[in-house]
């Protein structure tokens, strides 16, 4: 029997950028009804490989073969032509209009001059039904959490007939819960026959959802690797090229003078509607207070609220026992607040400009970055150099524009330009989302500098095994409230979970 060739094939695929070879004569291959996982760090070329098989890049050497013929992919059309489609990191949405006509987009149902709204929402909700996607045809996208979201770009993909679906960092801002979510839907897909590259640095996911691993390195294939004969530890080696630990080393706490004081926090979320009511807690020299939670509890409003970045509708918190309640964001910065915020890419840079100037967005008015009025570019630039070898941001070219970088390599932009910082309270909102995994360990290892340094940490995840290493204690919000603050030995995965449900302390054993 003739083994069916392979539904995508890449044979010495090589892209260069100016100072840059992104990639560097790679081959894989794809077959029918299989999870192919992508690992790699930070610009070690997975986005700019998946690019060039998505038609955004065109290659300097090498093939793309699919279904075993050569083709010529120039563009986005040709890949969704073939049955290619990609669910972005970021998603590409539009959020004033609807799902139906976010899926319609570029791919218009018309009857003469009319568009035919109708028969498209007919094959959505075919299509919701038959991949278990639930997904409204007729919300806002503006009103849809992050993990409905994200079917509807997956919806997007199968109304254009892909067969190949890649999934860049799909889990990166989705819950547990919508996680598991999304993996019945894989499952459901390659069952239809759908093949898929599943491109994560979440090496747990990687190991329970794919059928094999291809690993790159600057550039390379550094190696190919068999889900059930690995584990985390060896993938993060490969990866990395190194040894790299897992688990978070560090010493007892010991807290100092208390550097934030909420008392009866209430805030609103941008449809008016309360989102943060009556959050009162302290946080301390020397300690990292974790906040956990399934997203959209409040922790955003919360951490805007403290940062100046959100108005405070009742209440009042204190930094270094100044009140900062409605203060604007540069007075909180200059009472030595650093912030990693939540969404990297609307409010922690400036997407159109470099890398060295994105690396002094709040410090470029102080006297070691301008004479007078005038800025001091040489300054800028010598900074830029450091901090960009010291946290390894990829490619290292301080010239580059932020916003061509890749979504991990952003964010260590930021978290470089808010850690080299002298702070007192950094308050940290997903600061490893979409790193991997050499980083997130020298991320972590830099949290707890700052701790032992004095510095007060709060720090807001999603991911629930971030906060149980990091945190010397845990506060669970739920539904707009802190229900429980727990200490390091109280706060384990099934108390917390059970806390982030909702279920208060006393409660379990009551019922």
């Amino acid at each position: 029997m003739i083994e069916a060739p392979p539904v995508l094939e890449v044979r010495g695929i090589t892209k260069r950028f100016p100072g840059v070879l992104a990639n560097d004569n790679i081959n894989l291959s794809l077959h029918k009804g299989e999870v192919l996982g992508l690992l790699g760090e930070n610009g070690a070329g997975k986005s700019t490989l998946m690019n060039m098989i998505y038609g955004l890049y065109k290659p300097d050497e090498g093939e793309i073969l699919v279904n075993g013929a050569p083709v010529e992919i120039s563009g986005s059309k040709d890949a969704i032509e073939l049955g290619i489609g990609m669910v972005h990191q970021h998603f590409q949405l539009v959020d004033v209009l609807t799902v139906t006509e976010n899926v319609m987009l570029g791919n218009e149902a018309v009857s003469g001059p009319f568009l035919r709204r109708d028969r498209a929402r007919r094959e959505i909700e075919s299509l919701s039904r038959e991949y278990g996607l639930d997904v409204n045809p007729d919300a806002l996208i503006s009103d849809l959490p992050v993990g409905i979201q994200q079917r509807v770009e997956i919806i997007k993909a199968l109304y254009r007939h892909a067969d190949i679906l890649i999934l860049d960092e799909p889990t990166a801002v989705l819950t547990p819960q919508e996680t598991r979510g999304l993996f019945k839907i894989m499952h459901t897909l390659l069952e239809r026959g759908v093949s898929i590259i599943f491109i994560s640095h979440k090496l747990k996911e990687v190991l329970e959802i794919c059928d094999k691993v291809v690993v790159l390195r600057r550039g390379a294939v550094a190696g190919h690797a068999d889900p059930k004969d690995s584990t985390e530890q060896s993938l993060a080696s490969l990866m990395v090229g190194r040894d790299v630990i897992l688990e978070v080393e560090k010493e007892e706490a010991t807290p100092g003078d208390e550097i934030l004081n909420v008392v009866n926090l209430h805030v609103r979320d941008d449809r008016g509607l309360p989102a943060v009511e009556g959050v009162s807690f302290g946080l301390q020299r020397g300690e990292i207070l974790g906040i956990a939670g399934v997203q959209g509890n409040g922790q955003t409003e919360l951490v805007e609220a403290l940062t100046g970045m959100r108005a405070v509708d009742d209440g009042r918190f204190f930094i270094q026992g100044e009140e900062l309640t409605g203060a604007a964001p540069r007075r909180v910065t200059e009472r030595g607040v650093g912030h990693v915020p939540e969404d990297r890419q609307r409010d922690g840079l400036v997407a159109s400009f470099t890398v060295m100037h994105n690396l002094v967005l709040s410090t470029y008015y102080k006297d070691e970055f301008s004479k007078a009025i005038v800025v001091d570019e040489r300054a800028i630039a010598e900074n830029a150099r450091q901090l960009v070898e010291q946290y390894d941001v990829r490619p290292p070219i301080i010239n580059n524009v932020v916003g061509g970088l890749s979504g991990g390599n952003q964010q260590k932009v930021i978290v470089a330009r808010e850690f080299a910082r002298d702070v007192d309270l950094l308050i940290a909102s997903q600061p490893t989302r979409g790193l991997d995994v050499g980083s997130i360990e020298f991320i972590h290892r830099q949290i707890i500098r700052m701790r032992d340094a004095g510095a007060g940490i709060l720090l807001v995840s999603s991911e629930l095994d971030e906060v149980l290493s990091l945190a010397d204690r845990v506060a669970v919000m739920f539904e707009g409230q802190i229900i429980d603050i727990l200490s390091v030995e109280e706060a384990d995965r099934d108390t917390v979970g059970l806390r982030m449900a909702g279920v208060r302390a006393g409660a379990a054993a009551e019922a």
